[in-house]
């Protein structure tokens, strides 16, 4: 396999001189994993394979491959119980395509906790560090730490970069990042972080030449948050401490009353594990429908069930709402772009998140919003809506290929 050490590309950065880097990227989530192989270079970054297992450790896992064209090359049904499996099954998969070898692995990293603020080389000052910051993401820092570990003892040649969703948003002013608790928690770390930083990352690079100077992404997913950025940098953002802040989720709870926990905890008697896993897993859609925390089924449902209706008016009500605030604060929105599974896919839940924003110069070409892919503009209006790709995942690729090579001479 190839070393990580690659020869500096030569200055006109021509895709025949500049040889980029391979870069696999691995993004585990709480109970699933995605991956992509790229050829990363200074101007772009070529995807060469990719995929996803999902639904780890349940009877529905599934593990899919795509070639660099999006066609799918492999999709079977797998036992796969923990993200280490995954990431075995993912070399597997590598080692079967007719791709070049990796030259480098990237993560994802949900949260590096308060020191932990910058994309980094893993070492094992930066492991230590994020050890001690997993009470801040007990749902995702675990399967990380297991899913670099496990790739540094299968690639011991390789650099591993750590990519953090929170370092988008290190550039929060106090007024956002603060939050109205006693300062010695704020000393501690308690405060607002912010995530979805490498998709609000890939919006901003896609925009490129025409990012303008108020923007709103609303990231719609299975999890999900609103952040504002003025000039390219987060200025505040739905998510608090935890991902489990902000809007109502698939299976997330979204902002509560504090008052809601001290009742549970009082009158129902539950603990921090019992809290921690009936907002995180049993809450959002899936809580208010009692029948799925897919917004697809609940779609499916609406015509005939008034709680999976109810869900879905929760959800839109609730982007809604984070819309306004982030374009008030702002000062007004030149563009808001939706992104994410539901709002890259999901034209209804678009439309009836931007009714009533008119007023706040948002409004939409409705036949341009049905098409899922496109921009959407109004060309009466000075608000514009899109809808953008979510590339998290090149993001790493590109942070790998500038941290690894050094720049042009």
């Amino acid at each position: 396999m190839e070393s990580v050490k690659a020869t500096a590309p030569d200055a006109d950065g021509g895709p025949g001189t500049d040889p980029g880097l391979i870069v696999l990227t691995l993004n585990s989530g709480s109970s699933s994993l995605k991956f992509d192989l790229y050829r990363a270079r200074r101007r772009g970054a070529e995807r060469l394979l990719g995929g996803e297992a999902e639904a780890l450790g349940s009877r529905q896992a599934r593990f899919r491959a795509r070639d660099g064209t999006g066609a799918t090359v492999l999709s079977e049904a797998v036992s796969i119980d923990s993200q280490a499996a995954a990431v075995a099954r993912v070399v597997r998969c590598l080692e079967a395509a007719r791709v070049p070898p990796a030259q480098a692995v990237g993560h994802r990293i949900v949260h590096g906790g308060p020191h932990l603020r910058a994309h980094c080389v893993v070492d094992d000052s930066m492991l230590r560090q994020l050890a001690a910051a997993a009470h801040f993401a007990p749902l995702h820092t675990p399967a990380a730490l297991s899913v670099i570990g496990f790739s540094q003892r299968h690639f011991p040649g390789l650099a591993q970069v750590a990519c953090f969703d929170t370092a988008f948003h290190a550039s929060l002013p106090r007024v956002a990042s603060v939050l109205p608790i006693p300062r010695q928690f704020s000393n501690e770390g308690v405060r607002r972080y912010g995530f979805h930083g490498l998709s609000c990352e890939s919006i901003v690079r896609q925009l490129a030449a025409d990012l303008p100077d108020r923007l709103v992404i609303a990231h719609l997913g299975n999890g999900a948050s609103i952040t504002a950025v003025r000039e390219g940098r987060s200025v505040d953002t739905s998510m608090g401490l935890t991902p489990t802040g902000g809007l109502m989720m698939g299976t997330r709870s979204g902002d509560l009353d504090p008052g809601v926990l001290l009742h549970l905890m009082r009158v129902n008697r539950l603990d921090a594990d019992a809290l921690e896993d009936l907002l995180n897993h049993h809450s959002g859609l899936l809580g208010v429908s009692d029948i799925d925390s897919d917004m697809r089924r609940l779609h499916q449902e609406a015509a005939s069930n008034v709680e999976a209706r109810l869900a879905i008016d929760m959800f839109c009500h609730g982007v809604r709402k984070q819309l306004a605030a982030m374009i008030a604060v702002l000062g007004g929105a030149d563009l808001v772009v939706f992104t994410g599974g539901i709002g890259e896919n999901d034209a209804t839940v678009r439309a009836a998140a931007c009714q009533g924003l008119a007023c706040m110069g948002v409004t939409v070409d409705w036949a341009g919003n049905a098409g899922a892919r496109a921009p959407i503009p109004d060309t009466t209006s000075g608000g514009t809506v899109r809808v953008l790709e979510s590339r998290e995942n090149e993001q790493i690729a590109r942070h790998a290929r500038d941290l690894l090579l050094p720049p042009a001479g």
